[in-house]
């Protein structure tokens, strides 16, 4: 999923919006980890990005997405970028959180 939320809309306020925007990445993961596995594979890794643009998108931990969008928010961002990428790993060491 790579998405840009703009936090500016002349009716929904800023807190309303970045609730759409984290129940859409809680949606967007419920998706991905119900789709089956391919062979050999026990566990998804998610590798997330988020910034203000795609340029300025930096990896942040999937832990630590929702804390991300609150300081993006925080700071006065007009947008959000948001990228999650979910890769198949065999095992628990190539699944660690980064």
């Amino acid at each position: 999923m790579k998405k840009t939320y703009k936090l500016d809309h002349p009716k929904i306020k800023v807190p309303r919006l970045v609730d759409s925007i984290k129940h859409e990445i809680k949606k967007t993961l419920k998706k991905e980890r119900a789709q089956k596995l391919p062979d050999g594979a026990k566990y998804l890794k998610f590798d997330c990005k988020l910034g203000q643009s795609e340029e300025t998108a930096s990896a942040v931990p999937l832990l630590e997405l929702m804390k991300s969008i609150d300081e993006l928010v925080e700071n006065k961002a007009k947008t959000i970028y948001v990228e999650m990428t979910a890769k198949a790993v065999a095992t628990l060491d190539e699944a660690k959180i980064t």
